[in-house]
């Protein structure tokens, strides 16, 4: 499984019912978790973003998939990077050409 981060901003609509914000994290680890998408951490968080959402899926088009879900909602705007443990970077570094 691969690993992303999700850095995400409140919309409008999103600050409107930010008394909401926490079971609507609920219900997206629920529904992701049904289309194969384990969800580790949400966190909500001061500075540029509001907050940032962990989570592992199995390829790209599985993460981009739940992410379009949950920005459609219109609650927030995502950023989505893919994130690599050491492990993965280390192999990675290792098949860089040689220059």
């Amino acid at each position: 499984m691969a690993t992303y981060l999700t850095l995400i901003t409140f919309t409008p609509q999103g600050l409107q019912n930010i008394h909401e914000s926490a079971h609507r994290a609920t219900a997206f680890k629920a529904a992701a978790k049904k289309a194969g998408v384990k969800v580790s951490h949400v966190f909500w968080s001061l500075g540029e973003f509001d907050g940032a959402i962990l989570f592992e899926a199995k390829d790209d088009a599985a993460a981009t998939g739940v992410m379009l879900t949950l920005s459609g909602l219109g609650n927030v705007h995502t950023k989505t990077l893919r994130a690599f443990s050491a492990a993965e970077f280390s192999a990675i570094v290792a098949k860089l050409p040689k220059m």
